[in-house]
């Protein structure tokens, strides 16, 4: 039954992502773009029946905002598409530009990316990121950086935080539940699972005063107080 399920979803996430990868090379304008790669994340899990319940929608500020997330699956960056606004800019490892299909959507969505393993590169994309805050773009990131298929929250990079504080922007702290169960990592094929998006109360750094370091830590015990998950850096 699972696997049935697994290609099943295989086949809704290739009928659904074809056109939408057409569209995005015809359609002019990254606002226009980044709403139908929401339109098209959303309808992907519609057609497997793994819509996620979100809550907190209230919690999200209609001005410039850092959104950071767990990280725990493949499937991640699509569940944050289909349920933020398209004004977030995702900030994703680069590694990713190496994949042409991904490459091509991601830049045509305007990503933003950081070399995790070039210290120079790195620097580069950093004081970029710091520049798009600096602007009052909104941001999303994956703190942790990357994902195991073990349950745990991983230990945060400073990056989110840094540039909230630089742009004088609050953080939307963002638990996703249950996209680890459907796709850890190793796995080829998802299987049935409920996922849930709980988008908690954003944390000001200038009202509490906070250094990005404990911001980052704030950030962190807000995560994992509703993830159901152990802290992995004990």
């Amino acid at each position: 039954m699972q696997t049935l399920y697994g290609i099943l979803s295989a086949v809704a996430f290739t009928l659904v992502t074809v056109p939408t990868v057409v569209l995005l090379a015809l359609i002019p304008g990254q606002k226009r773009r980044r709403s139908v790669v929401k339109i098209a994340a959303g309808l992907i899990f519609r057609l497997v029946g793994a819509r996620p319940r979100v809550s907190g929608l209230a919690n999200l500020p209609a001005g410039p905002c850092v959104a950071v997330a767990n990280h725990a699956s493949y499937i991640d960056g699509i569940i944050l598409t289909a349920v933020l606004p398209p004004r977030f800019t995702f900030v994703i490892k680069r590694e990713m530009t190496e994949i042409p299909f991904a490459n091509f959507l991601l830049q045509r969505i305007g990503s933003a990316f950081i070399d995790r393993f070039d210290r120079s590169r790195g620097a580069m994309d950093a004081r970029r990121i710091l520049a798009h805050a600096g602007q009052q773009k909104s941001l999303a990131f994956f703190p942790e950086g990357t994902f195991r298929a073990e349950p745990g929250l991983r230990r945060f990079h400073n990056g989110a935080f840094a540039a909230a504080r630089h742009g004088g922007l609050v953080v939307v702290p963002i638990v996703i539940r249950g996209s680890r169960h459907m796709l850890p990592a190793g796995r080829g094929l998802p299987r049935p699972g409920r996922l849930e998006v709980i988008i908690k109360p954003p944390v000001d750094p200038a009202a509490a005063d906070l250094s990005s370091t404990e911001l980052m830590r704030t950030c962190r015990a807000h995560i994992l107080a509703d993830l159901g998950e152990p802290d992995a850096t004990i």
